[in-house]
């Protein structure tokens, strides 16, 4: 087990997966706190990557795009308090930091983990059901319709029609931005049949952002909905020979053979030790 406890969270690694629990520091974004403790399994990952600076370090982990609804709705977006998948080191720990980003980095290695983008969700999204009362709305989702019942600083023209219920069926994405400088943020869903391009303050299927502290808890609700939205790269033009994971099928001989080589060149350079290429070669085999 590789774990790092700092006052900013915790981050356990068991081989397999990846064990996130925030910590309850006041630097703590309230994004993270929501989300709780996080399980990442190993496959959803592309790297890990720690960061010396002269006070502080940081340990960012890098995943397969595709793999997470909350940054497929978020488009890296998140600010650094509110990333789940980044955490604060003190400059005493750096040691215990850099062991825990090489066993993740070892086990991505041995496992033959590829960095490839997926065409499935690995991580499940936030539990439901969820709300968020942020900017001009509280937007929530139960996993069948989302609403949006307006406040007293939403405009007229969009709180008019009263409180809206829009079916899961109808909506085909959504969209979050925060605000940034002098320009607002929104939380959008793109919703079937509805008129395009109005600004999201008059727009009846938006949250409008003003940058307040709790705009980003409207993330989960964006990140609970994407979750049970078809994924993006599994439209039209996604090969049938894939695996839902992403990674080649079982009888795609070429990927698993290109592996092997990409393994002994490793093993030639010193890079993995005998036991260590051994354990690599075996599970490469086994899939063959």
């Amino acid at each position: 087990m590789a774990e790092i406890i700092q006052k900013d969270g915790t981050w356990a690694f068991d081989g397999d997966a990846v064990r996130i629990t925030p910590g309850r520091d006041k630097g703590v974004g309230l994004l993270r706190r929501a989300l709780g403790e996080l399980t990442l399994p190993l496959g959803a990952l592309a790297g890990v990557s720690f960061e010396q600076g002269r006070r502080s370090g940081r340990l960012r982990l890098r995943l397969r795009d595709g793999a997470d609804p909350l940054l497929q709705a978020t488009g890296g977006r998140l600010a650094d308090a509110q990333d789940p998948y980044q955490l604060s080191v003190e400059s005493d720990r750096y040691g215990v930091a850099e062991y825990v980003a090489d066993e993740v980095r070892n086990a991505l290695l041995l496992e033959g983990i590829s960095p490839d983008p997926v065409d499935g969700y690995l991580l499940p999204g936030p539990s439901l059901p969820v709300s968020a009362a942020a900017g001009d709305a509280t937007a929530s989702f139960d996993g069948e319709r989302v609403r949006l019942e307006w406040n007293w600083k939403t405009e007229d023209a969009k709180a008019s029609a009263g409180p809206r219920a829009i079916p899961l069926a109808d909506v085909l994405g959504v969209e979050w931005r925060p605000a940034a400088g002098l320009e607002n943020g929104h939380l959008r869903f793109l919703v079937r049949g509805a008129p395009a391009g109005a600004p999201p303050k008059y727009d009846p299927n938006s949250v409008e952002l003003w940058g307040f502290k709790k705009d980003p808890l409207t993330a989960l609700v964006a990140a609970a909905v994407q979750a049970r939205l078809p994924h993006p790269a599994a439209g039209p033009g996604v090969p049938e020979d894939r695996a839902p994971g992403g990674e080649p099928a079982g009888d795609d001989h070429d990927a698993l053979l290109r592996r092997l080589r990409e393994l002994g060149g490793l093993h030639r350079d010193g890079v993995l030790t005998d036991e260590e290429f051994a354990l690599a070669k075996q599970a490469v085999l086994r899939r063959l």
